[in-house]
């Protein structure tokens, strides 16, 4: 049996996503999170083989968890299923450390196919996607990119200096950088053009 933890914020997904698995017979779908915290948790606690996680989800993205997981030396290999048909994003997955990236209007079939190849040491990613992946390298760094996200979501600097422990003035200047590379005219633009990119 190929053992498996699923992540995904939205109830319904959850539960076809995991009935989607149980009908195939050789899938055991170990633990559903809502978070990616709860989900690492999970993956800690029951070494799945796979997780299968989405990107946007509260308290740690996916992205985020696959780091995480490849930081604690899990075993766990992870597949991102995700709406966000971005190269940028791939891209960030795969320095992560996922082993597949999916996209949620993919036949059903494939996702059952894509578990049991990544459980066998392989990997499962769309080869347009993966082609556009590499055509435009993400110009922002790491901590540009969490201060310009924060900022698309409406914080202010101090907002954002508080939170990450910084100083106002270093806020002031990773958004003028980020907003610089992107070649936006202010922070909105420079998070819905990086947001657009799959870089946020």
């Amino acid at each position: 049996m190929i053992r498996v933890v699923i992540a995904e914020d939205q109830a319904m997904v959850l539960g076809a996503l995991a009935a989607l698995l149980e009908i195939e017979g050789d899938f055991d779908v170990v633990g559903r999170a809502q978070d990616g915290e709860e989900a690492l948790e999970m993956c800690r606690e029951k070494r799945p083989d796979v997780l299968l996680t989405d990107i946007e989800m509260p308290r740690r993205t996916g992205l985020e968890l696959a780091s995480a997981l490849k930081q604690e030396k899990l075993p766990t290999r992870v597949i991102i299923l995700t709406t966000f048909a971005r190269g940028g994003y791939l891209r960030r997955a795969l320095e992560a450390g996922a082993s597949g990236y999916l996209l949620k209007d993919s036949p059903a079939e494939h996702l059952a196919n894509a578990v049991r190849r990544v459980k066998a040491g392989g990997r499962v990613v769309d080869p347009e996607l993966a082609a556009e992946a590499w055509s435009e390298p993400d110009p922002l760094t790491d901590r540009e990119r969490q201060v310009l996200r924060m900022a698309g979501e409406g914080q202010t600097s101090a907002d954002i200096a508080s939170t990450l422990h910084l100083s106002e003035g270093t806020v002031r200047n990773y958004l003028s950088e980020a907003i610089s590379k992107l070649g936006a005219g202010n922070r909105v633009e420079a998070a819905r053009i990086a947001r657009d990119k799959g870089w946020l």
